[in-house]
């Protein structure tokens, strides 16, 4: 997520020509169906190729937006908006990866349905967080900062892969983390470097990735996304270790 917003500029933006090369190098045959139609739906929102009756900075997120105003517009919308063509290009570049990791062996429908679990659940925990340090410190702008973006759902994936490998270190800014530290070590990372970044919007992506690998909550929605397509979801063993580790 991005506490900057602009409105949408219409046109090939040099972000855009470089997602497009990206696609182009890794194989646009080889991206599994929902990750390819995530990253085209989110380039051609951004573009303004698909009209929609609001501009970027009409639905971020903040709490007050949330709980005073009810903008529940917002509180779906804001995650597949972005605020420049090179905040989409990371973040799609990022969702290529994860999602072609994650989908075919979640299964095209489960894993669809899981992104809009993760979508709305990240935007549950922006607004909680930032209504709960608006509470904790008395700063009013916790309260009414706003973010778009895709990368408190790129968060939650970030937590649920790591959880899906066996344990392996990771390449963090240049440095060897083992995997129960690399989200956090990145959470920090990008903080430092990129202090426009919402600090809130990806703790909750990584708090909300928690839930589901690490607690009964992601149990149920594997229920309840088994009940819906008929289809399980299929973890790797590593996987069941980590979430079984609480109880």
């Amino acid at each position: 997520m991005s506490r900057s917003v602009r409105r949408r500029q219409p046109g090939l933006e040099y972000g855009i020509y470089l997602l497009g090369m990206q696609a182009m190098n890794y194989g646009v045959d080889k991206i599994p169906p929902v990750t390819l139609f995530g990253i085209v739906s989110q380039a051609l929102l951004y573009t303004g190729i698909i009209q929609v009756p609001w501009n970027s900075e009409d639905v971020c997120i903040s709490a007050v937006k949330v709980l005073k105003y009810k903008d529940w517009r917002s509180f779906i919308v804001s995650n597949f908006e972005h605020g420049s063509d090179m905040h989409l290009y990371y973040n799609m570049v990022s969702f290529l990866l994860k999602g072609a990791y994650l989908e075919p062996m979640y299964g095209t429908v489960n894993f669809g349905i899981l992104i809009g679990v993760l979508s709305l659940g990240c935007s549950a925990m922006y607004v909680f967080l930032s209504w709960a340090l608006m509470q904790l410190t008395t700063d009013y702008s916790y309260y009414t900062t706003c973010a778009i973006g895709f990368s408190a759902v790129l968060f939650a994936l970030k937590v649920i892969v790591v959880c899906e490998e066996r344990d392996r270190l990771h390449d963090v800014g240049g440095f060897r983390v083992p995997s129960k530290f690399a989200v956090w070590a990145e959470l920090v990372l990008i903080h430092m470097l990129v202090p426009n970044a919402s600090f809130v919007g990806h703790l909750g992506g990584i708090l909300v990735g928690c839930l589901y690998c690490y607690t009964f909550v992601g149990a149920i929605i594997d229920s309840k996304i088994n009940t819906i397509t008929g289809k399980p979801i299929i973890h790797e063993e590593a996987f069941y270790r980590r979430r079984s580790f609480l109880f």
